[in-house]
């Protein structure tokens, strides 16, 4: 296990060098965990993993948590300093860092520490790791694959089970309390979301469950994701209380027939936004064009929503272990909203999914 995070250390020092910085400051949450395995459970106090061509990589951490910080899977391969309450941290972090080095800082550090460091570095220069190393963690290895695919196939099994139960005269709330109990069942240690989109509520991609009874007649999107073993699932199926009317049917397959179209479209070196284009083009030529008002997809990994993003500008080519949802969405407002969504892995020659639920329009009770 520890040749694993060295390796992620060492490949992402050689992406920093390539990108012209100096060294890589990773802060709690994804980044930290994907490099040492390390999760602190309070981070006011700088925790801060240095990495730099020419140096070992070094954890600093409070004195207080490092009992914690030497179990985690990835000790072996970093140097672990403490500091004390009482003492400066920053003065502890400076003589790792060159005073006029360029670091990429992970996206969710906190602006006390990125202050502290730039009052005893003034000289230094500072960008998000996001900005510098958009793709840091965005090619997945076998086991992080392994890991997403089964988070997927515990979304798929919960799904399987909503299904059968009662949607009319329930209310949103009800159906995602159930769904998110069922996610838990599958082995999810996190439930992230449970959007449950009724009628007009469809309507808005992001819409909370709330108190709406659902009733014969509506369309209903189920979104719905966490992590399970520290990987995430995240998956959309739209279902029908009772028989659905001729244009929800055509709605229906208008998104049905773009997400395929965007699935097949899969293959290593195909820009990102060419994925994106081909799922906009069906649903533009279907007449829907300005009802699919979001991206096609986004990465997904230790987080839910990562790098790489399938929206137009992002021509970077997709990479075998890339993994990311296909979510093609159409949104009448006031009336109904229709989304699939698989998370998709690229593999050597095409693409592969990470949901396998049927995405027919499943009618429900």
């Amino acid at each position: 296990m520890t040749d694993l995070f060295r390796r992620r250390m060492d490949h992402a020092i050689d992406q920093a060098t390539d990108a012209g910085l100096t060294g890589l400051l990773v802060t709690p949450g994804p980044d930290l965990i994907y490099f040492t395995g390390y999760r602190p459970v309070i981070t006011e106090r700088l925790t801060l993993l240095v990495l730099a061509a020419g140096r070992d990589p070094h954890l600093i951490v409070p004195v207080l948590e490092r009992p914690d910080a030497v179990r985690a899977a990835g000790a072996g391969a970093v140097t672990i300093t403490g500091w004390a309450d009482g003492a400066d941290p920053f003065a502890a972090v400076a003589p790792l860092l060159d005073p006029k080095g360029r670091y990429a800082v992970s996206d969710n550090a906190w602006a006390l520490h990125l202050l502290g460091l730039q009052e005893v570095l003034p000289a230094a220069a500072w960008t998000s790791m996001t900005t510098a190393l958009p793709m840091l963690r965005a090619v997945k290895d076998a086991d992080e694959v392994r890991r997403l695919a089964a988070a997927g196939a515990a979304a798929d099994a919960a799904y399987e089970q909503i299904v059968g139960v009662r949607f009319a005269g329930r209310t949103e709330h009800q159906i995602g309390t159930d769904l998110a109990a069922l996610l838990r069942e599958h082995g999810h240690s996190q439930v992230d979301f449970t959007v449950v989109g009724s009628g007009p509520n469809g309507a808005n991609p992001h819409h909370e469950m709330g108190e709406r009874v659902i009733t014969d007649g509506d369309m209903v999107v189920l979104d719905f994701g966490g992590l399970k073993d520290g990987y995430g699932s995240d998956t959309t199926r739209t279902v029908h209380v009772g028989e659905p009317t001729a244009q929800e049917r055509e709605v229906f397959d208008v998104v049905q027939r773009a997400q395929q179209a965007a699935f097949e479209a899969v293959r290593p070196g195909v820009a990102c936004e060419e994925i994106d284009r081909i799922a906009r083009d069906v649903i533009t030529r279907a007449g829907y064009g300005e009802f699919f008002i979001h991206r096609t997809g986004h990465g997904i990994g230790l987080t839910t929503h990562e790098p790489p993003y399938l929206v137009a500008g992002e021509r970077r080519p997709l990479v075998p272990g890339m993994c990311f949802s296909i979510e093609p969405g159409i949104y009448l407002p006031g009336r109904f909203g229709v989304r699939i969504e698989d998370i998709v892995t690229v593999t050597e020659d095409a693409g592969r999914r990470l949901n396998n639920t049927s995405r027919d329009l499943r009618i429900v009770a």
